[in-house]
């Protein structure tokens, strides 16, 4: 399997951290959807990241999608989702909004850095950083102990990681240290564990324009 994109992606470092997780091999194309966009377009068409180019040549796009495909790869008792009930309702829901956290951070980065200042909507980014803020906090809400759905590591500590290490990045501090302490806690637990560590995204320092998600 050949994964495509850059760690800088949220949403390609969930995916390389779960297939480190289930110990899949794959390798990846750290493509860049502005720099390698012509390229990008020919995996996917909408020139996204992450697509999952599969042994047989199918390719899968979107990470809720490749990663639907990995748990039934591995099977329920080893997939990072559960597979029913209260458990999955609760994983599926902070994965929602930790994706919703990144998606609206992202909208601010791209006002920031891609929008020159004077055309920068400020109605717009304030709306998308309450939107944020508002998830960030549900999301804090979630005390880990020492997993957000208890003893069990799930995709909702794998997404919600992900989302602190981008949005910690993003404009207009959004998530800084020490404003949402479980957050932190969380973050630092994933981030101590080989797949995160082998997934992080100095990895891809120097490659070019950042993926940044989308």
């Amino acid at each position: 399997m050949i994964l495509v994109g850059q760690l800088d992606s949220p949403y390609v470092r969930r995916v390389a951290v779960t297939l480190r997780h289930y110990g899949l091999p794959f390798t990846r194309s750290p493509l860049s959807v502005f720099s390698d966009a012509e390229e990008m377009r020919r995996i996917n068409p909408l020139g996204r990241v992450p697509s999952l180019v599969l042994d047989d040549g199918e390719v899968l796009v979107d990470s809720a999608a490749i990663i639907d495909h990995l748990d039934t790869l591995v099977g329920p008792e080893r997939a990072l989702t559960p597979a029913a009930g209260a458990e999955r309702r609760q994983c599926l829901r902070l994965v929602a909004l930790a994706t919703g956290a990144i998606d609206k951070a992202m909208l601010v980065a791209y006002e920031r850095l891609r929008r020159p200042q004077e055309r920068q909507f400020e109605p717009w980014v304030e709306r998308c950083r309450v939107q944020a803020e508002t998830a960030l906090r549900a999301l804090d809400a979630v005390a880990p102990s020492p997993w957000l759905l208890g003893a069990r590591f799930s995709q909702a500590d794998v997404t919600v990681a992900a989302m602190v290490g981008y949005v910690r990045t993003a404009p207009d501090d959004l998530l800084p240290v020490g404003r949402y302490p479980n957050l932190d806690r969380l973050s630092d637990a994933c981030e101590a564990l080989p797949e995160f560590v082998e997934s992080h995204p100095s990895i891809d320092a120097g490659l070019g324009a950042p993926a940044r998600g989308l």
